[in-house]
C-alpha cells in the first residue's frame, strides 16, 4: 500500500462498482478516506465499503440522487464535518439506453440520461467547489464515445461530449483557485453496467488495437495520476486509457 494520498478525502459518485469502485479501492490503497454517493444497490455499496475499510480507512456512504439538489448539499457538508474536507471530487456516475435507431429513443431515458450523467454532475460539483482549495482536483468520468460517437448511444455519446466542455470550461474557471479540473475517457471497458447493456458479448465488436476491454482496475490508475502531484501541471485535459483507438480534439 502507498501513501500517495494520506490525509486526503474523496466523494465519489457511482462507486458501488465498475470504474468507481476501482478508483475508491486504490485511492484507499494509497492512503485516501473515501466518501460515496451511490443510487439504489445497497448490497454493492456495502461491499465496496468493506472491502475500503479493510484496507484501514474510513469510508461513508450516501445513498441518493445527485439530481436533488438538497441531497447534493446535504451530502457535501456531512463529508466536510467528518472527513474535514474534501480534496477530490470524481463524477463518475452514469446510465445508457441502446437504440439502433434515434425513432426507438425513449423520451424517458433521454431526459434520465442527461440527468445523470451531466445535470446531476454539474449540481454536485456546485455545491462541493467552495469546499475544494489550492491542490484539491475535479475528474470527471467521461468516453471514448465523446470523441468517436456511438451508433447505439446518441444521448449518452452527447452527454459524455458535453462533460469534456464542462471540464475545459470549468478548468478555466479553476484556474486562478488552483484547483485542477480533468477527464478521463476511457474505451471498451468490462464493467457491470456494459454486460447489463450490451449483454455477455464485447462492448464493441470494433476492439481497439489492444483487442481486448479494458479492466476497470487499469482505468482506475488514469484517475490517481489526475489527483496526485505528479499532475500538478495538468488542468483541462482528458486522459484515454483506451487500448490505443486514436481519437482527436
Amino acid at each position: 500500500m502507498g501513501e500517495l494520498l494520506s490525509g486526503r478525502s474523496l466523494l465519489i459518485t457511482g462507486a458501488d462498482s465498475g470504474i468507481g469502485k476501482a478508483a475508491a479501492l486504490l485511492f484507499a490503497r494509497e492512503g485516501a478516506d473515501i466518501a460515496i454517493i451511490y443510487h439504489s444497490d445497497d448490497e454493492d455499496a456495502g461491499k465496496t465499503k468493506t472491502e475500503i475499510e479493510q484496507l484501514g480507512r474510513r469510508c461513508i456512504l450516501f445513498k441518493g440522487d445527485i439530481n436533488d439538489y438538497g441531497f447534493c448539499e446535504e451530502t457535501a457538508a456531512k463529508v466536510v464535518d467528518i472527513f474535514g474536507g474534501i480534496d477530490v471530487l470524481i463524477n463518475n456516475a452514469g446510465v445508457q439506453f441502446p437504440a439502433e435507431n434515434i425513432e426507438d429513443l425513449k423520451e424517458e431515458n433521454i431526459r434520465k440520461t442527461f440527468d445523470s450523467n451531466i445535470i446531476g454532475m454539474i449540481l454536485l460539483t456546485k455545491v462541493v467547489f467552495p469546499y475544494l482549495k489550492q491542490g484539491s482536483s475535479v475528474i470527471n468520468t467521461t468516453s471514448a464515445a465523446a470523441y468517436q460517437g456511438h451508433a447505439e448511444l446518441l444521448d449518452y455519446s452527447a452527454t459524455k461530449g458535453a462533460i469534456v466542455s464542462f471540464t475545459r470550461s470549468l478548468a478555466l474557471q479553476a484556474k486562478p483557485k488552483g484547483i485542477r479540473i480533468n477527464a478521463v475517457a476511457p474505451g471498451p471497458v468490462a464493467t457491470p453496467l456494459t454486460k447489463e447493456t450490451f449483454g455477455e458479448e464485447e462492448e464493441d465488436p470494433n476492439l481497439p488495437p489492444f483487442e481486448r476491454n479494458a479492466t476497470p482496475e487499469e482505468i482506475a490508475e488514469s484517475f490517481l495520476f489526475l489527483a496526485g502531484s505528479g499532475a500538478a501541471q495538468i488542468t483541462g485535459q482528458v486522459l484515454h486509457p483506451n487500448g490505443g483507438l486514436i481519437v482527436n480534439g
